[in-house]
């Protein structure tokens, strides 16, 4: 695939600010961070980070599905938390979106605040199936 092309998921929360859920391009997909949002209410899915990280990996799933890619297909993941200290709960999470020997490369950071008040946002770069 040559050139670049933006993708829309009605399974991933509508973009909240002037950007686009994901863009195609060169053989990978490259998402905008996505958030806790329940796609159909954009309403914040649930209050601890296990509701919010499984909320946020549902939806990256249905947002590389869309995109032609899928979570088995992802290569990098940036994880930003509010707090470290759910760093332990998120990786259960995690792993159960990410199972086996070979997950993606990832990198986890904490930040001061996020979007929204949510607890946790997540971003990726996935090759196209």
């Amino acid at each position: 695939m040559s050139g670049k092309k933006v993708i829309t998921s009605s399974n991933a929360p509508a973009a909240i600010g002037p950007y686009s859920q994901a863009i195609a391009a060169n053989g990978l997909v490259f998402t905008a961070g996505v958030i806790p949002l329940d796609p159909e209410t954009m309403h914040i899915a649930g209050a601890g980070i296990r509701a919010q990280a499984e909320r946020v990996l549902t939806n990256l799933k249905g947002l590389l599905e869309d995109s032609g890619s899928s979570l088995g297909s992802v290569i990098k993941t940036t994880c930003f938390l509010q707090d470290l200290g759910d760093f332990a709960e998120f990786n259960e999470v995690y792993t159960s979106f990410f199972p086996g020997a070979s997950p993606p490369a990832r990198s986890t950071v904490q930040v001061a605040k996020l979007p929204m008040g949510v607890l946790i946002e997540v971003e990726c770069v996935a090759l196209l199936d």
